[in-house]
């Protein structure tokens, strides 16, 4: 036999402010009446006509923007279910890159036409088989109503039709221009599986004082600042690439140094001197004409390698 030890009603399990809901009209209702809302918050800015959002951050900052991508990602979501929905629209971002509105309207309206099933007693596991067998049909028909595919392989025309539309959108009377220079940016980088393409390949360097009509692609990669030292110019060079800042390593402790003459004084600084001469000179010997630094460059540093005539860029 058993003794049953009684409970106390006021365990706090979790933090002030949390509850606790079971049940078809504590759990899914109101789980589906958080996803509609986001829902709701975004279908106005959906298509190429949609209006723009004024959202305000954690942080003060302002955003004005159609994009749901932006607005999802500065709104703070609380509600598991919605934030759910956030996750599935963020894959669909870093998946495809567009149509994260599309999910977020979908997935609402879908869970509002399954809210008056569930109301009219219709059980949660049988709604979910019917909209699975709708979403096999789907699938099955969209094979059906494609009216035109790219070629294999690609070609700069007919990736530029494809790419248009999709420009069009967002840039409206540029994107004749605009199509074109991203076709050509994105076949030179293109693998021979176009799945496996990489966007990061593909980067936008803004020029002050450009614009749109000057824009062209660049077989490389351009810097949008001025080199450092005094080469500005050089073709066919060898570059030595660092992450680290290019200058004298300096120590964590400090310490005070007595110098009663000019000749210490200029003995003082002498060995760090030798030191990055040499190691310079080494750079310059071995055929190297461009050195890029992680994060600064110390002037010692620049005033060797302009004796050398090597090209510094930060």
């Amino acid at each position: 036999m058993s003794l049953k030890v009684p409970k106390s009603s006021n365990i706090q399990l979790f933090k002030e402010g949390y509850k606790h809901l079971s049940g078809l009209e504590d759990a899914v209702l109101r789980n589906i009446q958080a996803v509609a809302e986001l829902s709701d918050l975004v279908r106005t800015s959906f298509g190429p006509n949609g209006r723009n959002k004024l959202v305000i951050n954690h942080l003060g900052r302002l955003f004005v923007t159609s994009d749901a991508a932006t607005i999802i990602r500065e709104i703070e979501v609380v509600h598991p279910a919605a934030k759910l929905l956030v996750m599935a629209s963020q894959a669909q971002e870093a998946e495809m890159g567009d149509a994260t509105n599309l999910v977020l309207i979908l997935a609402g309206e879908m869970l509002k036409k399954a809210e008056h099933l569930l109301v009219m007693g219709l059980h949660p596991s049988e709604a979910i088989k019917g909209y699975e067998s709708a979403s096999a049909k789907a699938l099955a028909e969209l094979e059906t109503l494609s009216c035109s595919s790219l070629p294999t392989p690609l070609t700069h025309e007919a990736l530029t039709r494809a790419i248009k539309p999709a420009i069009a959108s967002k840039q409206y009377g540029y994107e004749d221009t605009l199509a074109e220079l991203v076709a050509e940016a994105a076949l030179s980088v293109m693998p021979q599986n176009p799945k496996l393409f990489n966007v990061d390949n593909v980067r936008v360097v803004k020029i002050m004082g450009g614009s749109l009509s000057g824009s062209k692609v660049v077989q490389g990669m351009v810097l949008g600042r001025e080199p450092e030292g005094d080469v500005k110019k050089v073709t066919k060079a060898k570059v030595a690439v660092f992450t680290n800042p290019i200058d004298v390593a300096q120590t964590e402790t400090k310490g005070t140094v007595l110098i009663k003459n000019a000749d210490e004084m200029l003995n003082f600084t002498r060995g760090e001197e030798q030191h990055m001469e040499k190691i310079f000179s080494e750079l310059a010997a071995s055929g190297v004409k461009v050195v890029i630094g992680g994060s600064s460059i110390g002037d010692l540093a620049l005033h060797y390698l302009n004796r050398h005539h090597i090209l510094v860029l930060k």
